[in-house]
């Protein structure tokens, strides 16, 4: 899925494009409304800021929208139900209020995306008899689909992405919990244990111990 974000704010730009990348988005960024309309035939999903340094973010959604159909969902640290109203009627498909959940902004996409008749084809990771559907978010271990949290799902899609590579513990809480807390290793490494089970592949989540963990399948195919 190409996705174009409109963020004139580098710090959550730099910290949103490789999220969104190791979740198999191709992502391209425009500081401004400047080349935003230029655009929109080579992406899939504008994700717009409001509080952009050279147009207003509302006039900007409702000009995209006059020249497209391409979805828009609005990600703006303004939160007040009047601006969200505003947003909506300019054309947004979606407004998510900042800070938020990487994952809750995937969420969000997917479910746009859906709602528009795109859901494109279905991106499927294979690791021996276990399919990680990323789009659909679902998980089928020899062709049995298996009930995982959102939280345990998004550890599995980290795993995943780094393909074969560690995924440290600072990140995995940093991109599933978007913060950390005096027990956070401990739910950690319960929601670690509760995943190994509901798969019922004890080993293809390996520790390594006092960093973090990885896929024992050094080379997912997908």
């Amino acid at each position: 899925m190409r996705v174009l974000l409109v963020e004139d704010d580098d710090r959550v730009a730099e910290a949103l494009e490789p999220a969104l990348t190791r979740r198999g988005m191709t992502v391209s960024r425009l500081p401004g409304g400047k080349g935003v309309l230029e655009s929109l035939s080579d992406v899939d999903v504008v994700l717009l800021d409001l509080g952009l340094p050279d147009v207003d973010g509302v006039a900007l959604c409702r000009a995209i929208r006059a020249a497209s159909d391409v979805a828009i969902i609005v990600v703006s640290a303004r939160g007040e139900v009047d601006d969200r109203i505003l947003g909506l009627h300019a054309g947004a498909d979606d407004y998510l209020v900042k800070p938020y959940d990487v994952g809750e902004l995937m969420a969000r996409v997917q479910a746009v995306r859906r709602r528009r008749g795109h859901a494109g084809t279905d991106d499927v990771v294979k690791i021996g008899d276990v399919e990680v559907h990323l789009n659909r978010h679902e998980v089928r271990v020899a062709g049995e689909p298996i009930a995982l949290s959102r939280k345990e799902f998004q550890m599995l899609a980290l795993l995943v992405a780094a393909r074969g590579s560690v995924c440290t513990r600072e990140r995995i809480i940093s991109e599933v919990w978007g913060r950390t807390w005096s027990g956070v290793n401990r739910t950690l490494d319960v929601h670690v244990a509760t995943l190994r089970t509901k798969l019922g592949r004890p080993d293809l989540i390996e520790t390594v111990r006092g960093v973090g963990y990885r896929l024992a399948a050094a080379t997912p195919a997908g």
